[in-house]
Order: C-alpha cells, then sequence, then structure tokens
C-alpha cells in the first residue's frame, strides 16, 4: 500500500474518533441546565455524592448525536473456546487389517496402493500345504456325510419293510448326524479361512469399502498366518483426536460442538464423542474424540487439523451475556452503563470469563436490563472529566 493511501485512511479513522467525540461534546453543551436542586443536609449530601459520581446525565436527542447504542443484556452464558491441534485417525469400522489366516506363499496380487476397494473384494490368495489340509478336511468331511445319509436311507427302507431292526436304524442315523456334524465344523474352519470354492489356495478378503493405505505382501514370499499384509480405510468413516488442557476437558461433556480447520481453510461442523476419564500425567492433558456431523473428502488419517471445542452455555439464571465493549474499567473496577430515565449509571460488574466478542457476566446485571454498548468510551470519558472537574 503506497504512503499516500496509509495516509488518507489514517487521517479519516482519526476523523470518524474525532466526529464521535465533537458530538459528544456538543451534544454536552447543547444539554438544558439542569434545575436547582434544594439545599440537602450536610449527611444527605455525603450520602448522594458517590451515586451521582457514577452517572451521567443525558436525553434521548444527546444520546443520538453521541451515536450510542443502547441494547438489553442477553440471558445465559457464553460458550467457551479450546484452540487446539488434532490428529485425523480411522473410525473403528473404518480401518481393516487384512491377513492371511494360513502360512502359504503369495501367489496372486490383486490390488496396489491407493486402489479402490469394495467389501467382499480378494484383494490376494496364498496357497501352502495347511491351505491343501483345510482343503482336504472339507472334502473328506462331505464324503462322508454323503455316504452316512445313504447309508441311513438304506436303513430306514429296510426297517420299513420290516426286514432290519430297529437298533440298526438308530445306529444308522447316529452316524449319519456325526457326520454332517463333521462336516458343518470343516465348512465353518474353510470359510473362516477363506478357503477358495476350488479349494487350491486362501483369499484375503477386504470386509469394508475403502483405499489400500499400506500394503506389506510381495508376490512369491512366503507368509505366516495372520501377519498383516494390507491395511484399507475408508475416506468417509474417519475421527478426530483431539488433546485438550485438564481445566478444559473438565468442562467438556459428549455432544459439545466444535469445529475443524483443515489445512487447505476448510471448517468443518463436528461434535464430540467422548473423553478420556483422566489426564496423561506428563502433559496433564486429555484426549477428546470428535465425529464430523457430515462425512468429508480430503480427510486421511494422519493428517493434523485445528480442533476448536465449545463447552456448553452455562445456564444460571444469574448468568447474562454483553458485548466487550460495553464493559469499561473505572478505578480498578469493571462496569457497564445501564440506561436510566436520567441518562447512564455506571453498574459494577463480575466478569465470569470472555469469548470473542462476548463477556460472560456472573454478577451486577439482570437480563434485559438496556446497556450502553457501541461508544460506551464516551462514557467513561465523560465520567472522568466529571471527576477531574470535582
Amino acid at each position: 500500500m503506497s504512503t499516500p493511501r496509509i495516509g488518507y485512511l489514517a487521517g479519516t479513522a482519526v476523523g470518524l474518533v474525532l466526529a464521535a467525540a465533537v458530538g459528544f461534546g456538543v451534544a454536552r453543551m447543547t444539554a438544558p441546565a439542569p434545575a436547582a436542586a434544594p439545599a440537602a443536609t450536610p449527611t444527605a449530601a455525603k450520602t448522594a455524592a458517590p451515586a451521582e459520581s457514577q452517572s451521567v446525565p443525558m436525553t434521548e436527542e444527546q444520546i443520538k448525536v453521541s451515536e450510542i447504542q443502547v441494547q438489553p443484556a442477553a440471558a445465559g452464558g457464553i460458550e467457551a473456546e479450546t484452540i487446539t491441534t488434532a490428529t485425523v485417525t480411522a473410525a473403528p469400522d473404518g480401518l481393516a487389517v487384512l491377513t492371511a489366516h494360513a502360512p502359504g506363499t503369495i501367489t496372486r496380487i490383486h490390488k496396489r496402493i491407493g486402489e479402490a476397494v469394495r467389501a467382499g473384494d480378494v484383494v490376494a490368495e496364498v496357497e501352502g500345504r495347511e491351505v491343501a489340509t483345510l482343503a482336504a478336511d472339507r472334502a473328506a468331511a462331505q464324503a462322508k456325510a454323503t455316504q452316512a445319509r445313504q447309508q441311513a436311507a438304506r436303513e430306514k427302507s429296510l426297517f420299513d419293510q420290516g426286514v432290519s431292526p430297529r437298533q440298526d436304524l438308530e445306529a444308522a442315523q447316529a452316524e449319519a448326524e456325526a457326520a454332517e456334524a463333521e462336516l458343518r465344523r470343516a465348512i465353518a474352519s474353510a470359510g473362516a479361512a477363506r478357503l477358495a470354492s476350488d479349494g487350491r489356495s486362501i483369499q484375503v478378503v477386504s470386509p469394508i469399502d475403502g483405499r489400500v493405505t499400506i500394503v506389506s505382501a510381495s508376490l512369491g514370499a512366503y507368509v505366516q498366518a495372520e501377519s498383516e499384509l494390507f491395511r484399507v480405510a475408508d475416506p468417509a468413516r474417519t475421527q478426530i483426536e483431539a488433546t485438550v488442557p485438564a481445566d478444559a476437558a473438565s468442562r467438556l461433556r459428549s455432544g459439545d460442538r466444535a469445529t475443524i480447520t483443515t489445512g487447505d481453510g476448510r471448517t468443518l461442523d463436528a461434535h464430540v464423542l467422548s473423553l478420556t476419564p483422566g489426564v496423561n500425567r506428563e502433559t496433564l492433558q486429555a484426549t477428546a474424540l470428535l465425529a464430523l456431523d457430515q462425512p468429508a473428502e480430503g480427510l486421511l488419517p494422519g493428517q493434523y487439523v485445528r480442533a476448536t471445542l465449545f463447552t456448553a452455555k452455562e445456564t444460571a439464571s444469574d448468568r447474562v451475556t454483553v458485548p466487550t465493549i460495553a464493559v469499561q474499567a473505572i478505578a480498578g473496577r469493571e462496569v457497564v452503563f445501564l440506561r436510566t430515565k436520567e441518562g447512564f449509571t455506571a453498574q459494577p460488574v463480575t466478569l465470569a470469563r470472555r469469548s470473542g466478542d462476548l463477556v460472560e457476566l456472573s454478577g451486577g446485571l439482570k437480563a434485559g436490563q438496556r446497556i450502553a454498548t457501541i461508544n460506551s468510551f464516551l462514557l467513561k470519558a465523560e465520567l472522568g472529566k466529571a471527576e477531574v472537574e470535582e
């Protein structure tokens, strides 16, 4: 920006401040002289002086000329903000670690890192001795069950013809039931191991939709059972872990509002899911788990973001909220200027907390009482001027 431009803006800002001050001075100069008050006793004068010194008489016209705005105090407290760094992590149902359920050699790899997968897709195949054993057990169980069913059917026919005794029929039926149970066991074992229908390999299958984020498998490599081969993450199912100071953690509750700011400047709405019951002894911080209100693209596990957490509003009946510009410091205490019939009165208040351009008060003011907000500093200046003149 050029120097003339800076000078112009600075001159404009100074002009606006001087205009407000001049307007306030004109309003005070044009105010009608107050009627002479009857003489008071010395004791009464001493009692009335302090209250009188905290008042600024003004008419409606003077308030308008001075551009002093008045508004009522709002009931209730404000949301306290806690800004902290956070990390994007996969939700428990949004991350899958893929393994082979039997040892063997990787014979096929169907997906590469970064590729999309659907739930049920075969990512790789493994062949080995235990794979063959699982296939043989299933085939043997199927054969035994078939034979036992046929034997039970023959015994039933002979029994119906009166040729075979009941004991032979019952024995054949028991053998068939045992063979069926063994077949179910073999089928369950093969299914749990993801044995292919042809019985030649174990299939490594993704249980979720997502993308392959880690590949530890190599074609032709021998792997042990349950060793990690792939990781699949669903970008739509993520969560955010935020570290919060102990004092802020004590105020947070599940369901409290939060926002997430990404590296590219996006702001996403979120809420608090849960909070660790204790704090870390070394950092004196707790961990808050946040969930996005709507799925967002571009958030990957391990990514750093900024989290802003808002604690719930204070619901105590004595809490009110006013703009920060309404609060002035006079003689070491905080006051607001309460609107009266004669003008304004400096009302001492107790501050609970600040957040942005709002202040929460815990005492000194009630909801609905009208106070000066914009240009309230003019009232403070006038009050100081009156004290100097006295």
